[in-house]
């Protein structure tokens, strides 16, 4: 049985898919979440095997609401459902560390597909974004080196450039010093930063920092 969890802002949406999961003998519904608040607070509660996440809800939602919950839940299956269809949304939903993204306009039996394909450690790319994703994979060695951080190594990478210690962005961020010092070390390592005055001449250099 997977315990899924809902969080839609969308009344119609949620019962949607309600109705589409009272038909299906092996999921569950354990909750639901109109905002980002709610599905950190009802995950704390435990008893969740999946979350099934709208990628745009009012307050913290989006990519930051995914990095948010992989600091307490690194390991719960995350599948993302989406109204949109745009490969740049995808690629920051899956660096933030979702582990699927299906949009709203795909067929039901494809949505339970990626459910139990999720649930069961698999990962699961909407097919007509896969192909797109794709070639942007072939072209990232081509890219500048700081687009290939994932979104909370960028809000870091910024914070650095601009100055800041590790103590003051923890502060700003809401994490733990620990949490930033990973970041960083992962940044520093995939743009092949000796020290942080490396990292500070790049960002003036690309004009990313006045």
């Amino acid at each position: 049985m997977i315990r899924l969890l809902i969080a839609d802002d969308h009344t119609l949406m949620r019962e949607g898919l309600k109705q589409l999961f009272a038909m299906i003998g092996d999921i569950q519904l354990a909750g639901e979440a109109v905002n980002g608040a709610q599905a950190l607070e009802r995950l704390e509660q435990g008893g969740v095997d999946l979350l099934l996440l709208d990628m745009s809800m009012p307050g913290l939602s989006g990519h930051e609401l995914i990095l948010r919950i992989r600091q307490s839940h690194p390991r719960l299956p995350i599948l993302v459902l989406s109204m949109h269809n745009e490969a740049r949304i995808a690629d920051q939903a899956l660096r933030a560390g979702a582990n699927g993204y299906y949009t709203k306009d795909g067929d039901p039996d494809t949505l339970i597909q990626a459910i139990r394909t999720i649930a069961g450690g698999g990962r699961f790319l909407d097919p007509n974004l896969s192909q797109i994703l794709a070639m942007d994979f072939t072209r990232e060695e081509e890219r500048p080196r700081h687009e290939r951080l994932s979104p909370r190594e960028w809000q870091i990478f910024m914070q650095l450039a601009q100055g800041r210690g590790v103590n003051d962005i923890a502060d700003e961020l809401a994490i733990s010093n620990k949490t930033v010092s990973t970041h960083k070390s992962r940044l520093m390592d995939k743009m092949a930063f000796a020290n942080n005055a490396e990292l500070v001449r790049y960002a003036l250099v690309h004009g990313l920092v006045g």
